[in-house]
């Protein structure tokens, strides 16, 4: 008989060990399935990393990846302290861009600092409207938050793909379900080659740090996340505090939308979200929720994505084929959480006189 037991004490070492593994036993694995396509594993890995890293200009689209990433994660890990599990980044993410484009679309007269701005705080206040529909759900009725708001992303979806082809279309876009490209004060500008989102991202990263580790709400946050009970005795305003604390979460995530709409598309699209908000999940996880760690995990993810590319090309490996690739590296890196969180253990049982007697 095995049972799973939750580690107490395990060190930074071990943990550390058990990661390390994971990657290896991930690149054999791959390493294996790229043999049967007849590549030579050691070579397509380098290719993965120089992809991913080899250039200026490559690591310039790997950064253009990783700072929604960065952002989405740090929307997220707002609601995952609390416990309230917001799987709605993706529908955030497009209600943000949606609330961004109105302004760039009918108020482009508008210099552009007060335009840009205009358009972050409707990024933030589109995706913070969408994110307390779910949130009030659960303080009035307990409902579901991971399947409201995960059913919340395809109606975001239809929503923008109604606007693309009702009201929203281009009129000179020859039929073309286009809207209309932004304006130049419509556009972040960039720095250093890459759009100033990158300086948002750092901004956010410090500024959730200090929120979830030197200020009151982060407190709260973390006891409400804790056990309920125990934030109610303390005399906290619980509903008031996850309504909040979810509206700052999907906010965070609807300028993510905002970002990809004016500095990567220029334009609102259905696909703009790229998925971002689902990835997004997984590197707020692996960070242990926290704020610091979230950066280099989002940069690792973005180059895993920019690398799986560049193999695609490179070595005209069929997009499924590196998409496995990726999955398989992701699926052993994800697994290794649940061993660095519990152990098995084997027990020896038999039957004796009708009882059964375990030997350890």
């Amino acid at each position: 008989m095995i049972r799973m037991i939750k580690r107490a004490d395990i060190t930074q070492k071990q943990s550390a060990l058990i990661r390390i593994y994971a990657i290896l036993l991930a690149l054999v694995v791959s390493g294996i399935f790229i043999l049967i396509l007849k590549h030579n594993p050691v070579e397509v890995y380098v290719s993965m990393i120089k992809g991913a890293f080899g250039s200026s200009f490559r690591l310039k689209d790997t950064l253009t990846i990783a700072i929604p990433l960065v952002i989405t994660s740090i929307g997220i890990m707002i609601a995952f302290k609390m416990k309230f599990w917001n799987i709605g980044a993706e529908g955030q993410i497009l209600m943000g861009a949606f609330a961004a484009t109105y302004f760039a679309l009918y108020f482009d007269g508008l210099p552009k600092p007060i335009l840009l701005l205009l358009m972050l705080i409707g990024g933030f206040v589109g995706g913070g409207l969408w994110a307390s529909i779910p949130a009030l759900l659960k303080v009035k009725f307990d409902a579901n938050e991971t399947i409201i708001t995960l059913m919340m992303n395809y109606i975001a979806i239809k929503w923008i793909t109604f606007l693309q082809y009702g009201p929203w279309r281009d009129p000179n876009s020859m039929g073309f379900p286009k809207i209309k490209n932004f304006t130049d004060s419509a556009i972040l500008p960039k720095l250093f080659g890459i759009h100033i989102g990158w300086i948002i991202a750092l901004i956010f990263v410090v500024a959730v740090a200090y929120l979830m580790n030197n200020s009151k709400r982060g407190y709260e946050i973390s006891v409400v996340g804790e056990s309920i009970d125990t934030a109610r005795y303390a005399g906290m305003d619980v509903k008031r505090i996850i309504l909040t604390s979810v509206i700052i979460s999907g906010g965070i995530c609807g300028i993510v939308g905002m970002m990809q709409a004016s500095a990567v598309n220029q334009t609102l699209t259905s696909q703009l979200s790229a998925g971002y908000g689902y990835t997004a999940i997984i590197t707020t996880w692996l960070s242990g929720l926290n704020a610091a760690i979230i950066v280099p995990v989002s940069i690792l993810f973005a180059g895993l994505i920019k690398g799986g590319g560049f193999i695609q090309t490179a070595y005209q490996i069929p997009q499924s084929a590196a998409t496995l690739i990726q999955s398989i590296i992701l699926f052993f890196v994800i697994g290794s959480e649940f061993f660095v969180q519990y152990k098995l253990v084997f027990n020896k049982a038999k039957m004796q006189g009708g009882a059964i007697d375990e030997k350890k």
